[in-house]
């Protein structure tokens, strides 16, 4: 297929740098026989044996084979690497190299009992992350359940064109129907597929892929599973789907590792909000007894104070979170946890704060002449620093001297009342940061 394998093999690594179709061009203008040009499903097979190659040499990489422990991060991706290349050479070649290769691996043994051998390992963490175009409409059937795709998007490496696509909602209920055509950007294979997906609630999904068997098939399955998923009948949706896409199953598992996290958290989301309002009532209908009780210096149930610390943890980090956070509630707040004998969640409360703090300076920083976000930075930082746990404010101190430098000249130039005030306040704000704020009348002179 090649004038010069080796030396095409060598310089696939621009192709690996650059997938955009001018650098495939090029690459198969260099390394393509002149008397033998090569077909679309020619060229597919070629990249496919190319990629073959780069994970037979991926899979040897060093730091993989000097382990302390088989289920080890290094160990699992090197036989990840093996397992593309057993996938790609049983797509090329039809044969069953993965049988051979697992019966090698079982006897590698982890010091782990609970991992025990190579292919148990394989099975479990390799073998689910391997990647076809079902399984990346699979992706995309479920993730549009909780987020709108364009007509024309990618995922990760993969193109896809929606060529019809119907959402419809019942309650918590969701139903996704539709056919894509999925191309794969690295071997540029594509497949034109249907697929249908369904979610009851938390995180039963089902979700099923096949390749497109006609307009009048795929008409007949969107049209049963509308009317069933219309009619609240979700048991007979679920079965008209298996009856037409076969045996073959996807469910939350499914998905690429990054978005499963998402849509974990948008499904988490949900059931936590119920969970903290359940408990909000709780507590408010009890806090007048806690007060008494912690007044009095008697014990709280341990219940009441799981509830008490759930709450105000949450409370606080709602305030932190909310893009005008207010002094005064958080004040609020710590007075009931100091009361109450609140254990607080430092860690976690410092994180959000953090992060609060970093978006309103950089939105200062984008519109310095917000004067009221200007001045309730001044007010949150200091507030900040009197909270019972320590709130890093690296970025934050970092961003301040930016403006120092860079947005406090032009103010210090301009004679009015306004400019004057912003610099009082800007000035302060760096007090409560624990910066120097210079006195000359530029920041650059400052040694």
């Amino acid at each position: 297929m090649l004038a010069d394998p080796w030396q095409a093999r060598n310089d696939y690594i621009d192709v690996v740098l650059d997938r955009s179709p001018e650098s495939l061009d090029r690459f198969f203008a260099v390394h393509l026989p002149k008397r033998r040009p090569l077909d679309e499903a020619g060229r597919i097979r070629l990249l496919k044996l190319l990629e073959l190659q780069r994970h037979a040499m991926l899979m040897y990489t060093s730091c993989g084979w000097f382990f302390d422990e088989l289920s080890g991060l290094e160990t699992v991706q090197v036989i990840m690497y093996a397992g593309r290349a057993i996938q790609l050479a049983q797509e090329l070649f039809g044969d069953h190299i993965e049988d051979g290769f697992l019966e090698r691996l079982a006897k590698a043994r982890s010091n782990l009992p609970e991992h025990g051998n190579g292919a148990d390992i394989y099975r479990r963490w390799v073998k689910p992350a391997a990647i076809d175009l079902p399984k990346v409409a699979a992706h995309y059937a479920i993730s549009s359940l909780f987020e709108r795709y364009e007509e024309r998007d990618a995922i990760f490496c993969y193109d896809i064109e929606r060529q019809d696509h119907r959402l419809q909602e019942s309650g918590r209920a969701r139903l996704s129907v539709g056919k894509a055509r999925v191309r794969s950007r690295i071997t540029q294979e594509t497949e034109l597929l249907t697929y249908g997906a369904v979610h009851l609630g938390d995180h039963n999904i089902n979700a099923g892929v096949r390749s497109f068997q006609g307009d009048e098939a795929y008409a007949a399955m969107r049209q049963d599973a509308s009317a069933a998923f219309a009619a609240a009948d979700f048991p007979q949706a679920i079965r008209l789907l298996d009856r037409h896409f076969g045996e073959t199953a996807y469910n939350l598992r499914s998905l690429f590792k990054d978005e499963q996290r998402k849509i974990v958290d948008v499904i988490l989301d949900s059931t936590l909000e119920e969970a903290e309002s359940a408990l909000r009532q709780l507590y408010e209908a009890h806090a007048p007894l806690l007060r008494f009780l912690s007044d009095m210096g008697a014990h709280l149930p341990k219940v009441f104070t799981v509830i008490a610390e759930f709450v105000v943890n949450s409370s606080l980090r709602r305030e932190f979170e909310s893009g005008f956070v207010a002094p005064e509630r958080v004040s609020v707040l710590l007075d009931v946890a100091r009361r109450e004998r609140v254990a607080l969640d430092g860690a976690g409360l410092s994180y959000t704060l953090r992060h609060s703090l970093e978006n309103m300076i950089e939105r200062l920083q984008r519109d310095p002449d917000d004067v009221p976000l200007l001045q309730r930075l001044v007010q949150v930082v200091a507030m900040a620093d009197a909270l019972p746990f320590r709130v890093d404010l690296w970025r934050v101190q970092n961003r301040y001297y930016e403006m120092l430098r860079d947005v406090r000249p032009r103010f210090e130039q301009e004679d009015s009342e306004q400019a004057r005030e912003w610099v009082r306040r800007f000035v302060e704000l760096g007090e409560s940061l624990k910066i120097r704020v210079p006195e000359a009348q530029h920041a650059s002179e400052v040694a």
